[in-house]
């Protein structure tokens, strides 16, 4: 680990330089041709979706939008305008989307996104430091999506639209266009007083001709919303203050639930508790929460997990996600010191009571932002009642660096026999400092952690370090990234893939840590004819040692897919494994495999059709050796779309695994169906029917959402859960509803 730790300081070192070397860049997003200049309006502005009022005559309109995909070159077939005022209380915006006569819609839920439908959207960086800013989406049949950005919502999972607020909207279709006016209450966004240059762009997505364009041009390896290529918002004056912004929601719950596979009689229950927004300064807020409740949470989709470790799932939980990139933005995906998940379940993944909550979150300055949060759950039969604390702080250099510093605590009330018991229960204490860099383009990047963890009597082998650069060209992209994980590196508060092995005789888990690392280098071909939009390979190498420096894993993987006009989609993948297996592990129910050397290759093939229709449909299909048996495997998908009402999904997935005696044979099952009927913007049902033999569960889970006011709901949810083998006998069942209201002061 001390060669490590020395390995963290000179890459950080030599980012610092480099950065400095470059901080004088400027991103493509800031040139000149790229700003607009906004005057207050002293009309009055009527929401209706009809862009007529007088107000709007006065206001020049923006009317040259680039091409962002699927390629970054000219004009997009069909053009959008956009103008922009505000008076004291709204920051005001009006569209014009030209060429659509029939929007592509695929359903009116809010949050829903902006993929594959046709809407438009506001990138809003009020501190125009390109660390953090605000997504406002809208598509044509007026349903309302909204989100936080940072500087890491550019990775695949960077957007959950976990954010909510108040702002207004509607929308109207023409035969030849559709437009659409929407107000932002300035008390919903955050930004320091008087400043007078914002980040702005502004993004149309046209699914009938799968083009998407940007008002700032934006190259086409960066994603639509990246806050380095946002354009320039001049204010004639200093923006009104924003005033107070604090919101109580409360909310009520009751229910019936009874738990046969606990030998639990049914009961009756009621529940009650409220969270809180409020805004302490314009750029700074804080949330609480008393005896929260997340009954109305869809469910996880299940998945088959052929790996040796546990998957890794998303956090779904609306507290834990609002400005979540201060807490679980430290290491990688599958090394994370923070994941909210852990917080308010026990040792075997049941559910805690969480009793109160809180996080303050923010720029306390302008290149400064902060997160402190503090949760306490209770006492649930022998699991002790918990604190888990947490603090992060980022300060941003140059033109898009962080440097960012955090500690995490769990402490644990236990007695004195559980003190005794297990001892390393009593708490858990992780921190790190970490340098993420990125040149002013956004094409060059680095990172440099270095991560502590304090356990009662621990004292060695409880450091993870982990360093990488990516480049991401318009055509080369690459990554390479080395880590190593101590046996002794605990995070209560967080996960790490693989450093729990377990072992399938002694039916128990053992901890080793591990040093990896992974290259990947990726080539894109964009075609200027034919049926296709684009062409990727990509190459990895995924490299792991045990800490004795002996070998434990190499994975080689090669994936090409391409990307055709009409969304459409073509997939291959052939990889390569070699795995000096630590324990003995078991697929089946005979003889686990033995600790042995094993070496297998596998490939796969996919195709997606064109996701636009009303039918879509995904197949793949691989094979090929396993450990020392085979593995056969089909997967299927359909839907079908009633637009805007109603859509229907059906999911398939079946292995088949075959291993030389001792060690048996087995076939895995997986089916998955959702229902979802939107009766209209405000009323929704949506069930979800989920059958898993290497889960032995069939789950139902229905759920009823009206949105009786904005942000304030009714649901009624039923949740019902069997085995497959004894199938269709029954585990546990319950049906709740909750109602809450949001209330602004």
């Amino acid at each position: 680990m001390k060669l490590f730790t020395l390995l963290f300081f000179l890459p950080t070192c030599l980012l610092l330089v480099f950065q400095n070397n470059t901080a004088a860049q400027g991103t493509a997003g800031s040139a000149p041709a790229f700003q607009l200049n906004i005057k207050k309006t002293a009309g009055t502005i009527k929401i209706d979706g009809e862009v007529e009022d007088e107000a709007w005559k006065e206001v020049p309109v923006s009317s040259h939008f680039y091409k962002k995909f699927p390629n970054d070159e000219g004009d997009p077939q069909r053009q959008t305008e956009v103008k922009v005022t505000y008076d004291d209380a709204y920051l005001y915006f009006a569209f014009t989307a030209y060429g659509t006569s029939k929007p592509i819609i695929q359903s009116l839920k809010r949050d829903i996104g902006h993929d594959s439908n046709d809407g438009i959207a506001i990138i809003i960086d009020p501190v125009n430091q390109k660390t953090n800013g605000f997504f406002f989406v809208l598509n044509a049949y007026n349903v309302q999506s909204d989100d936080i950005l940072s500087a890491n919502s550019g990775s695949d999972n960077g957007l959950n639209f976990s954010w909510d607020n108040k702002w207004i909207s509607a929308t109207r279709l023409y035969p030849d266009r559709w437009t659409a006016e929407i107000a932002i209450p300035f008390k919903t966004l955050r930004y320091s007083p008087g400043k007078t240059a914002w980040g702005i762009n502004f993004l149309r997505i046209d699914a009938e001709t799968n083009e998407y364009s940007t008002w700032a041009k934006v190259p086409r390896n960066f994603r639509s919303y990246d806050l380095g290529y946002t354009g320039l918002l001049t204010w004639d004056a200093a923006p009104p203050k924003a005033g107070a912004n604090i919101a109580i929601i409360p909310y009520i719950t009751g229910g019936v639930s009874g738990d046969k596979e606990n030998n639990e009689s049914t009961k009756v229950t009621g529940n009650a508790g409220f969270d809180a927004k409020i805004g302490l300064s314009s750029a700074l807020n804080l949330d609480l929460t008393v005896n929260p409740d997340f009954s109305q949470i869809e469910v996880d989709q299940q998945v088959t997990n052929l790996t040796r470790y546990s998957i890794f799932f998303p956090e779904r939980r609306t507290f834990f996600l609002e400005n979540a990139d201060l807490f679980s933005q430290y290491g990688i995906e599958p090394i994370r010191p923070f994941y909210s998940r852990r917080i308010g379940l026990d040792n075997d993944g049941n559910k805690i009571p969480i009793l109160f909550g809180a996080r303050l979150s923010g720029n306390v300055a302008k290149r400064t932002r902060i997160g402190i949060m503090n949760i306490q759950t209770g006492k649930k039969n022998e699991y002790a009642a918990q604190n888990y604390s947490a603090v992060s702080v980022n300060q941003s250099i140059f033109k898009r660096s962080v440097i960012k510093g955090y500690f995490l605590n769990r402490q644990g009330f236990l007695s004195d026999d559980q003190k005794q018991k297990d001892p390393l229960s009593l708490y858990g204490r992780n921190a790190g400092i970490a340098y993420d860099y990125s040149n002013a383009k956004g094409t060059w990047g680095g990172w440099s952690y270095y991560n502590h963890s304090f356990k009662p009597g621990i004292t060695k082998d409880n450091n993870y370090v982990d360093l990488g650069v990516n480049y991401s060209g318009r055509a080369l992209s690459g990554i390479v990234e080395v880590a190593e994980v101590g046996t002794n590196y605990y995070t209560d508060m967080g996960f790490i893939e693989r450093i729990e092995n377990y072992d399938a005789l002694r039916d128990t888990s053992i901890r080793v840590g591990f040093k990896h690392m992974f290259t990947e280098l990726g080539y894109k071909i964009f075609p200027r004819k034919g049926i296709f939009n684009q062409h990727m390979v990509e190459l990895s190498r995924y490299y792991v040692l045990n800490p004795n420096n002996s070998f434990n894993e190499e994975n080689y993987e090669l994936t090409y897919y391409n990307m055709m006009k009409n969304t459409a989609m073509i997939l291959v993948n052939a990889s390569s494994e070699r795995v000096q297996l630590l324990y003995p592990i078991s697929f089946t129910d005979k003889t686990p495999l033995p600790v042995d050397r094993y070496r297998y290759t596998t490939a796969s093939v996919e195709y997606d059709s064109d996701l636009r229709k009303p039918f879509s449909y995904t197949v793949s299909a691989g094979g090929g050796s396993f450990y020392n048996g085979t593995n056969r495997q089909v997967r299927a998908s359909i839907k079908y779309r009633s637009q805007p009402h109603m859509a229907i999904s059906l999911q398939a997935e079946y292995h088949k695994l075959n291993f030389p005696e001792p060690y048996g044979n087995n076939e895995l099952f997986l089916l998955a169906s959702r229902l979802e009927i939107n009766f209209s913007t405000k009323i929704f049902w949506t069930t979800f029917l989920q059958y898993n033999t290497q889960r032995n569960n069939f789950n139902i889970n229905s759920r009823f959402q009206w949105r009786y006011k904005p942000m304030s709901d009714l649901f009624v949810v039923y949740t019902d859960n069997y085995f497959t083998d004894p199938f269709f006998k029954n585990k546990n069942r319950a049906l709740v509803f909750k109602m809450n209201y949001w209330l602004n002061i």
